[in-house]
C-alpha cells in the first residue's frame, strides 16, 4: 500500500477516517494494519495489499484456504495474531473460494493480451486527463496499470486478493489496489473524475452498482463493459439488464451515453481457460457522462 493512498480512504462501517499502524515497509508499506479512529474497526495489509472488508472473518469464511495462505506470508507477529484471531471465528460458508479465485487470476493473466483491452484503451485515450481514477473489478489490474500512465491517481478494488497479488507486481507511485466489495464506501464521499467497470454486472447486483457509482461521479466520465452473460443458477443477479434498459438506467441516473456508444457494440474478449478451452464473449461498451 502506498502511505499517500491513506488520505483517500475511509472506515467503511462508519465514514471515519483512518489511522495506519506499519509493521513493516519498503518502498510501500507491505505489512499493518489501519484502524478507524471512531469504530475501531481494524484491516489488515498484508503483501502490501489492504484488505478492506467489514468483517474480515466473513471475508475469510469463504476462504478459509486463503486465510492459511496469509499466515505464512505474514512475518510480524501482532498481524499473525490478529489473522489467527480472526481466523478463529470463521463459519465457514458454501465452497471455499480460495482455489476459484486463483484459477481466474491466471486465466485473466494469460489473457491479458486480449484485442479487447487494446479497444478499450483506445477509447480511454479519446478522454480527457484525470485526477482521480477507480476502477470497480480490476482483477489482476490489466487497465488500472495502463490507466496510471497517464492519469495522476489509480486505484483498483477487486474482491480477490489472489487477483490483486499479480497486479501488485507493476508497482506505480500513482497506483493502488485494495480488497474490497464494490458496494462498500472504501473512499467515502470522495468524487472521481473517472471510473471504470468492465464485465462485472454478472457479478454485483447491477442497479445496486450504478447506484453507488453514480454517487462517485459529478463531473466525470464512466466507461462500462458488458457481456451480459447472467445465466448462473443460484449466483445469477436478481435484476439483469439487456444493452437497452442499461443505457437507460444510465440516464435515469444522469449520464449522458456519448454519440460513438449509444448503439450496443460486439467488442471481441478472448479467455484463456486452458491451452484447448477458449471463451469468445462480444462485449457491449458504453461512454457516459456528466
Amino acid at each position: 500500500m502506498l502511505e499517500s493512498s491513506l488520505e483517500f480512504l475511509r472506515c467503511i462501517r462508519c465514514g471515519s477516517k483512518l489511522e495506519l499502524n506499519t509493521f513493516k515497509q519498503n518502498k510501500e508499506i507491505e505489512e499493518g494494519i489501519l484502524e478507524c479512529t471512531k469504530c475501531h474497526l481494524e484491516f489488515p495489509i498484508i503483501e502490501k495489499i489492504p484488505i478492506l472488508w467489514d468483517d474480515f472473518s466473513g471475508y475469510l469464511s469463504s476462504r478459509k484456504k486463503l486465510g492459511g495462505k496469509l499466515y505464512q506470508f505474514i512475518q510480524n507477529q501482532k498481524l499473525k495474531e490478529f489473522l489467527k484471531s480472526s481466523l478463529s471465528k470463521i463459519n465457514p460458508i458454501g465452497d471455499d473460494r480460495t482455489a476459484l479465485e486463483e484459477r481466474w487470476a491466471s486465466i485473466y493473466h494469460n489473457s491479458r493480451n486480449s484485442k479487447f483491452y487494446s479497444l478499450v484503451k483506445n477509447n480511454i485515450n479519446d478522454l480527457p486527463k484525470s485526477d482521480l481514477v477507480l476502477e470497480h473489478g480490476c482483477s489482476i489490474g490489466i487497465m488500472t496499470s495502463f490507466l496510471a500512465n497517464s492519469n495522476q491517481m489509480v486505484f483498483g478494488i477487486d474482491r480477490s486478493f489472489s487477483a490483486l497479488r499479480i497486479a501488485k507486481q507493476s508497482c506505480k507511485n500513482n497506483l493502488d489496489y485494495f480488497v474490497a466489495d464494490s458496494l462498500s464506501s472504501v473512499f467515502g464521499k470522495l468524487q472521481f473524475d473517472l471510473i471504470l467497470a468492465l464485465n462485472i454486472l454478472e457479478l454485483i447486483e447491477p442497479l445496486e452498482l450504478l447506484k453507488h457509482i453514480s454517487k462517485q461521479i459529478s463531473s466525470g466520465h464512466f466507461i462500462i463493459s458488458e457481456p451480459y452473460d447472467f445465466d448462473r443458477g443460484l449466483n445469477s443477479v436478481r435484476k439483469p439488464l439487456d444493452e437497452y434498459t442499461l443505457r437507460t438506467t444510465l440516464k435515469n441516473f444522469g449520464f449522458k451515453i456519448t454519440t460513438k456508444t449509444k448503439n450496443p457494440s460486439y467488442l471481441p474478449w478472448n479467455l484463456k481457460l486452458n491451452p484447448r478451452t477458449a471463451l469468445n464473449y462480444k462485449v457491449d461498451l458504453i461512454i457516459g457522462k456528466k
